[in-house]
């Protein structure tokens, strides 16, 4: 049995999110499907996340198991690529050792979230449009605040089912790629379903003057998923980095 990562990316536009659904479509079912096609037998993949409805991926890891190893996985690569939809992207599979898991053996993830003040027909899609001044400096100083703190329930969706709600960020800051345009960047260990977006949404409100940064502090140390600001839009959301220890690549 050989286990290959594959890096990949997609639109969430169309997908109820990474993970299989009921009844509904996800990007997880649609490459399992095309896979199990192109190799004639069923197989299954394992996402470095759960990215929510709506979100997007420009890069995202899987990994999967097969009996017999590729003869070249460059051509399978190109071979998902034909058959898959156009908002799915497959970039690479590399070999990987047989212990290696693309959600519990990363060591971080990275997000960018993207907030304008502009409407642009052509990337609104990709944007979470806002309207008024924001104090840049004021968030970054409430981002600062993130570091002194493991656990996140006040970011964290409600009634989930995870053992903790501990995580360690490595990174939380917002720059201006233009008079119009803020990203906002964020690397943890792990992160909590919603997290991301609930904390862009609280930190939006700092940015605005409706909570001050002691207020911020509170709202972490109360745990309270209620007191925090709304989670801001998922069709913003980008998840661009997910890193592995290079001991399991083959």
């Amino acid at each position: 049995m050989q286990r290959y990562f594959i890096y990949l990316a997609y639109n969430g536009t169309n997908y109820h999110g990474w993970q299989i659904q009921p009844k509904d479509s996800s990007v997880q079912q649609t490459i399992e499907k095309v896979m199990s096609m192109i190799l004639r037998t069923p197989i299954s993949i394992v996402g470095a996340g759960r990215t929510d409805s709506g979100v997007h991926a420009s890069l995202m890891v899987a990994h999967f198991d097969i009996e017999e190893p590729l003869a070249d996985c460059s051509v399978f690569a190109d071979k998902l690529n034909r058959v898959l939809p156009s908002d799915i992207s497959i970039f690479r599979i590399v070999p990987v050792t047989e212990d290696a898991h693309a959600r519990f053996s990363a060591v971080s993830r990275t997000y960018k979230y993207y907030v304008t003040t502009h409407k642009d027909p052509f990337r609104n899609q990709f944007q979470y449009r806002v309207f008024g001044e924001y104090d840049i400096d004021l968030m970054n100083k409430a981002a600062d605040i993130l570091f002194e703190y493991i656990d996140f329930t006040s970011f964290s969706k409600l009634h989930t089912d995870v053992k903790t709600n501990n995580c360690k960020i490595m990174y939380a800051r917002w720059e201006k790629n233009s008079d119009q345009e803020m990203v906002f960047t964020i690397k943890a260990d792990r992160f909590l379903r919603n997290m991301v977006r609930a904390i862009v949404g609280t930190l939006l409100y700092v940015g605005r003057g409706k909570i001050t940064l002691d207020e911020f502090r509170r709202i972490i140390e109360q745990k309270n998923r209620c007191k925090a600001g709304d989670s801001a839009v998922a069709n913003a959301l980008f998840l661009v980095d997910v890193e592995y220890p290079v001991e399991l690549f083959i």
